[in-house]
């Protein structure tokens, strides 16, 4: 039901409950506080009214009125990174005596390991204010250190105290080294079990043994026991994701799962990944940013039968009968129950160490399980995208390229006034993005990067760092869009005014790699760690380099970041399969003065080639959105770069001409002239 919702005020819980019993309603108005606040933790998105489904599709007008004034009536959680972080740290410090303790590892993660974690699970920015993506703290009795790679090392000093922290590369100095240096011989240092892999606690105790130090898994998070008003697990909308969109149904997904678990003799697997189970069963959730997961664990038998532990207070109508009787929904507290029934069967039970929670894969153990832990089976399936999957991405893609232009032109516009910021361009983006079908909300947290700000790798503008767009200078734009039909994933460095010949030539560079990457021809069976020279070799040639991976997996319509393929420097075994998507992304980046990035997303596609031995593949590009012109040396190009930018913008031209009118056709056709 969707209503059109202006704003009363709401009249009490009596006059609630009487609309809900006269609309034949079951629920009681304090269940439906219960879970409102669990609504608030999770991000509104670009449906906030969809919440009201949870309580019921049958609601009149009137009850969903006031089902959205009582929400209004109700606080939502505080921003975990404000507030007094020297009383957080004491109170910490004193549960940790309690607990016999004399530190404790407090990581970025939660217990799913992902990319994004809610606001419950933000215990890192609650200990020291610290808002990025990566890092961990070390607590001690009598001091504190925080690690963070090269990414953060501006934001870490901007909003963590170094009268509380010490700072520390957390690539450079790996933090068990830190805490054997800083703590005495008998020292006890706690880690909770959810949040960390088996992986990291071995690595940990490598680092500890030797100085006499314990690391002691502890019953709970002491970080919880202090955190007064840390918000309830959150409680966005769980849908269907519909076969349109999905191209195979969650039963014939659950099938070929089991099929796998059969050749590999195991009883069962545990997906601890939610980005996994919302794959298999086609669902699609919204408990975290940029990202719609439902947060979430499972197991699925070799006979196809699935049990979801997750909070059926968050699915939406209809749901349930979606999913058929091969699927139970049960409450997140019944795992362990789960896991110890799997042990007392014996079952050999596959899973991935490398993302699973230590808890997990020690409860599994400790219950008997036969423990294979090779790998979650949904990750590569994932990974090759269907047909049906394609097309969405490739339609996706042509509504995100048709709202880039809109803003483009706008930004052609107004950024040589000298009046735009970074801040301000991330708003009108998403704006651009709004009036696109079936959009759902931003992949990632928008890169919006002037001059100096853009040669900060992953830098996220804020008001301490916002910074003013300035005439001849380089501006780096690296966004994304959820659809749901696809996921996107775009970088374009701008030129505003005359950026100099040397900003030029780098970007050349860039592009050439970016251009000899997308033209490649391989064999089947070629891992992404093969290819990553490609896109370097014309940098390499100056003796320059950039320190991130070339590429990365998508999802459809899920994660910006998906494995198990990847594009770059380190050694990856995965093999190249037709279906994946990459992004194709080269950069170059000048301390102090710009950074320049260059990304599309490749499908991988099979190529054709006279003669040919064995089975090729190629890239086929799914991004279409002008590259700037003004930002290539022409002159650095061979002929057959020019034929490919040029080539590129003729199919841009052709795609998105359809979609785009008036003054935004007439900018498209000038962005994307030939480059003679």
């Amino acid at each position: 039901m969707s209503v059109s919702l202006h704003t009363v005020a709401y009249q009490g819980d009596a006059t609630l409950a009487d609309l809900l019993r006269a609309d034949g309603i079951d629920r009681s108005v304090a269940s439906i506080r219960d879970l409102i606040a669990g609504v608030n933790a999770a991000p509104d998105g670009e449906l906030p009214d969809a919440w009201l489904d949870l309580v019921s599709a049958r609601r009149s007008d009137a009850t969903s009125e006031q089902l959205t004034a009582l929400r209004a009536t109700i606080d939502r959680p505080a921003d975990p990174a404000k507030g007094d972080h020297a009383a957080r740290l004491a109170a910490l410090r004193a549960e940790l005596k309690r607990r016999g303790l004399d530190g404790f590892v407090v990581p970025r993660a939660d217990e799913y390991q992902g990319e994004y974690v809610p606001l419950r699970g933000s215990r890192l920015a609650w200990i020291s204010g610290f808002t990025g993506s990566a890092g961990a703290v070390l607590v001690l009795l009598d001091k504190a250190a925080i690690f963070i790679d090269g990414r953060y090392t501006i934001q870490a000093r901007q909003e963590v105290s170094p009268g509380l922290f010490s700072y520390h590369h957390l690539i450079e100095e790996f933090h068990g080294d830190w805490a054997a240096a800083n703590l005495p011989a008998g020292a006890k240092l706690g880690f909770d079990p959810w949040m960390h892999t088996g992986a990291w606690a071995d690595k940990m105790r490598a680092s500890l043994t030797p100085a006499g130090v314990e690391l002691v898994a502890t019953e709970g998070s002491p970080v919880d026991a202090v955190w007064g008003d840390q918000p309830p697990a959150p409680l966005g909308v769980v849908n269907i994701q519909p076969l349109s969109a999905a191209g195979r149904s969650a039963s014939e997904k659950r099938a070929d799962i089991a099929q796998a678990l059969a050749k590999l003799k195991a009883d069962a697997a545990v997906l601890t990944q939610p980005d996994s189970i919302a794959w298999l069963l086609n669902v699609r959730g919204a408990d975290v940013p940029c990202t719609p997961l439902p947060l979430s664990f499972a197991t699925i038998r070799a006979d196809g039968n699935v049990d979801w532990f997750v909070d059926r207070r968050k699915l939406a109508p209809g749901l349930e009968e979606h999913l058929g009787n091969q699927v139970s929904i049960r409450a997140p507290d019944e795992l362990a129950g789960a896991l110890d029934a799997l042990g007392a069967e014996g079952a050999k039970v596959r899973l991935d160490g490398g993302t699973a929670a230590l808890w997990v894969v020690d409860r599994l153990a400790q219950a008997g399980a036969k423990l294979d832990q090779g790998g979650d089976p949904c990750v590569l399936p994932k990974a090759v995208k269907n047909q049906t999957e394609i097309e969405g991405a490739k339609a996706a893609h042509r509504r995100d390229g048709a709202a880039l232009v809109r803003f483009l032109r706008w930004f052609d516009e107004e950024a040589p006034k000298g009046e735009l910021d970074e801040l301000t361009v991330v708003e009108k983006l998403h704006k651009a993005r709004q009036g696109a079908a079936d959009f759902r909300g931003p992949s990632f947290e928008t890169i919006s990067g002037a001059g100096p700000n853009g040669a900060i790798v992953h830098y996220r503008a804020t008001p301490a760092t916002n910074r003013r767009i300035e005439n001849n200078s380089v501006f780096l734009l690296d966004s994304g869009g959820q659809y749901l039909d696809g996921t996107t994933d775009i970088t374009r460095t701008l030129a505003v005014g005359d950026v100099g010949a040397q900003a030029r030539r780098h970007f050349t560079l860039v592009l050439k790699g970016h251009i000899a990457l997308n033209r490649a021809r391989f064999p089947a069976g070629t891992a992404g760690s093969q290819l990553d020279s490609l896109a370097r070799q014309f940098l390499w040639q100056q003796g320059l380099d950039y320190d991130h991976g070339t590429g990365h997996g998508i999802g459809s319509y899920l994660s910006v970041h998906e494995g198990p393929q990847r594009i770059g420097k380190q050694l990856n075994s995965v093999t190249i399969l037709p279906g994946m998507i990459f992004s194709n992304e080269p950069g170059y980046y000048l301390a102090g003065s710009y950074g320049l990035r260059m990304e599309n997303l490749e499908l991988v596609v099979p190529v054709a080639i006279p003669g040919a031995e064995r089975p090729m593949l190629g890239f086929e590009t799914l991004t279409v959105c002008p590259i700037d012109r003004r930002m290539v040396d022409r002159d650095l190009l061979t002929t057959e770069e020019r034929d490919w930018f040029n080539g590129y913008h003729a199919r841009v031209k052709a795609e998105l001409s359809p979609l785009v009118s008036g003054d935004d056709l007439a900018w498209l056709e000038q962005a994307t002239a030939p480059l003679l």
